[in-house]
């Protein structure tokens, strides 16, 4: 197992239902902890930059009109295999999925459609990097002593 960083987005259904505390919380009590975080309202242009992966599907309009509806918290995980472990924890993309494969994940509890899912989390040791450069300076995120 290895210690890597990854990136979330506690997205703005979430924030606007005040389910923070409780996502914070499922990351913290397995094993995930929060080296960088803060809260913003994604301007069109971040979030159009931040999903420009997607620009090309049909639904990246939506998404990007989704993403600045409310404010959201964004942070940079640390943990043994990062990664794999918020992607674990968000569940299926889909809620519904979640639901039946994953009742105690994230999305299983905090979402409601499969375009107003909760959470983001890198998919990627990759694309985690890429994601933690785009919100945040190398000198906001703490390196943790324990």
């Amino acid at each position: 197992m290895t210690k890597e960083r990854t990136l979330s987005i506690i997205k703005p259904d979430a924030t606007g239902k005040n389910h923070i505390g409780e996502i914070i919380s499922t990351f913290e009590k397995n094993g995930l902890r929060i080296v960088a975080c803060k809260m913003t309202h994604l301007k069109q242009q971040e979030a159009e930059g931040f999903y420009a992966v997607h620009k090309e599907r049909p639904f990246f309009k939506d998404l990007v009109g989704f993403m600045m509806t409310g404010p959201v918290l964004i942070m940079v995980l640390e943990g043994e295999n990062a990664v794999a472990k918020n992607r674990e924890l968000m569940g299926a993309t889909d809620p519904k999925k979640a639901k039946v494969e994953s009742p105690q994940s994230i999305r299983a509890r905090f979402a409601d459609t499969i375009d107003e899912n909760a959470v983001h989390g890198s998919d990627s040791l990759e694309n985690a990097k890429i994601e933690i450069n785009y919100f945040f300076k190398p000198e906001e995120i703490c390196e943790r002593t324990r």
